[in-house]
């Protein structure tokens, strides 16, 4: 596995490795590696020639100057699992060289709405920050195609509207959520969690569970959303929202409209001081 700092090293690189029409696949992480971004890494390999995959805690995402001080970062086993499953190429760009002073990397996008519920509503400037690293990074790497999770489902359809938007050829691919053996969804921040915490935290898959199927059996989106509140409103677990939208658009569905081909359910449960995000397709296919 080759390993880069530098963007200009990791350009020169790409360019000579992009030879015989081999094809790029390009996933970008903040560290703290678990088997999900492991998910992303196997399909780029499995499906490209080259695989980049970028370690950088983006600073401009992150409303809560605390929450990026606590970031885990864990740059030597990240690399390990890297190697150990074969990646291509590591890329682990310093603040300085992602954002030059010289370089203005700031984007205005009409994300049609996108940005604006869930945790766009909660963490203000969230979404602007992330579209602008993975702009910065899509103009380094140039990649073919880009994997993305679907545990940050809000996430990756703003990246697809930024690169509908900036008419950018890369394609998006977002890959299943992966999950530990008892549902909950592989995160950076589980890491964080008390044993007590980690126990619990299984309600948040829980509660999307029996989302879909109250949903499946005719119940209201409104009392559903209402039934979820209080179910992971338990000690130690405070929701911040669980929100049943349009997976496309992700506006509300009015009570009395036909129910949409694609459904999803979005939640944000604090468990004590750790912020778990999970969603669940309620209908139709991710």
């Amino acid at each position: 596995m080759y390993l880069f700092k530098r963007v200009d090293q990791l350009r020169e690189f790409l360019s000579s490795a992009r030879t015989n029409n081999r094809t790029v696949g390009f996933i970008p992480t903040m560290g703290a590696l678990h088997d999900g971004h492991l998910s992303l890494i196997k399909r780029s390999l499995a499906e490209n020639q080259v695989t980049v995959a970028s370690i950088f805690v983006n600073p401009t995402q992150f409303n809560e100057a605390s929450d990026l001080q606590k970031y885990p970062r864990t740059p030597g086993k990240d690399l390990e699992l890297l190697a150990k499953v074969g990646c291509t190429v590591a890329f682990l760009p310093e603040v300085s060289d992602m954002y030059p002073p010289e370089l203005d990397t700031t984007l205005s996008l009409d994300f049609g709405g996108l940005d604006q519920s869930m945790e766009g509503e909660k963490r203000p400037g969230h979404f602007d920050g992330v579209a602008q690293v993975v702009k910065r990074l899509l103009d380094i790497v140039s990649p073919e195609f880009l994997y993305m999770g679907q545990k940050d489902y809000q996430q990756q359809l703003i990246v697809r509207s930024m690169v509908q938007q900036l008419n950018i050829s890369t394609t998006v691919i977002t890959v299943p959520t992966v999950r530990e053996a008892d549902g909950l969804a592989m995160s950076s921040r589980n890491v964080r969690l008390t044993p007590e915490l980690r126990e619990g935290a299984t309600i948040l898959h829980q509660t999307l569970e029996g989302a879909r199927e109250k949903l499946s059996q005719g119940e209201s989106i409104d009392r559903i959303e209402k039934w979820a509140i209080q179910a992971l409103s338990q000690p130690k677990f405070q929701p911040e929202y669980f929100t049943i939208a349009n997976a496309d658009t992700l506006q509300p569905i009015p009570a009395n409209d036909p129910l949409p081909e694609r459904i999803v359910a979005c939640t944000a449960v604090w468990a004590d001081d750790v912020r778990l995000i999970d969603n669940l397709m309620l209908a139709g296919q991710l």
